[in-house]
């Protein structure tokens, strides 16, 4: 059960018929890996462990720059060439002493999604990098777990749920095969406005505490923010049978 104080903190979040007790209990013994802690992985990170989710396992090799602080908003200038993920480890802490916080403080790679994927519920990709993306996609689905997508540059941005579990679903390589690429546009080289980062990760933060409380989500669905003239769009994808990730 839930103790007195978890119960006063998470109050508003119970209240939610489609949570109460029994949703703030799957979030506590859920275990999330968020791979990225850049301008997706620093909000979805905060949202997380705001909502209660009992551990986070969070990955990134990459140190702060002074170029990140723009739209990062886990970091200020203190925190320039110390890792991201140790850093923010640190303040995630201070948010909620309860989330139990792992540190990846290297790229992810096959081995390490073969020895950590086995040990989590849901994989929140927030990179900017493409391989990165079919590597998590790819393992996501040996391992049949739940993959949320998310990715922006300029005033766009796009959020997508893989969800291996449900025969229909379509994957990340459904979407962007591997033969005809996906964008390779990131915000080094297109520039980014850091809201927009910050409504894509509470879309994926959002998709992710659903799929831990049993809320139903829409598989198959690609939503599309332009935030230049404040509209959503959503593109139905269907599972390719010939797709070399997930096809027959």
């Amino acid at each position: 059960m839930l103790t007195t104080q978890e119960q006063l903190r998470y109050s508003r979040q119970i209240m939610l018929k489609k949570i109460g007790i029994q949703g703030q209990l799957k979030l506590r013994k859920a275990s999330v890996l968020i791979v990225g802690m850049g301008g997706l992985g620093n909000p979805v990170s905060m949202y997380l462990a705001a909502a209660g989710i009992g551990k986070l396992i969070i990955a990134d090799g990459d140190s702060v720059d002074i170029t990140n602080l723009q739209r990062q908003i886990l970091f200020n200038e203190q925190d320039i060439n110390i890792n991201k993920a140790d850093r923010a480890s640190e303040k995630l802490q201070q948010q909620n002493s309860d989330v139990d916080i792992e540190v990846i403080d290297e790229m992810i790679d096959h081995e390490l999604c073969q020895f950590y994927l086995p040990q989590i519920d849901v994989v929140v990709d927030c990179t900017d990098n493409i391989a990165t993306r079919y590597l998590l996609n790819s393992s996501c689905l040996e391992h049949k777990k739940p993959l949320i997508v998310g990715a922006a540059t300029g005033f766009d941005g796009q959020q997508l749920v893989v969800d291996p579990r449900d025969e229909l679903s379509a994957c990340y390589h459904c979407l962007f095969p591997e033969n005809k690429k996906a964008p390779a546009n990131n915000c080094q080289s297109v520039g980014i406005i850091g809201p927009v980062l910050a409504i894509i990760a509470g879309m994926q933060a959002l998709q992710t505490i659903k799929l831990i409380a049993d809320i139903p989500i829409q598989v198959n669905q690609l939503n599309i923010f332009d935030g230049f003239n404040n509209q959503w769009q959503q593109m139905t994808l269907k599972k390719q049978p010939k797709c070399l990730a997930c096809g027959e």
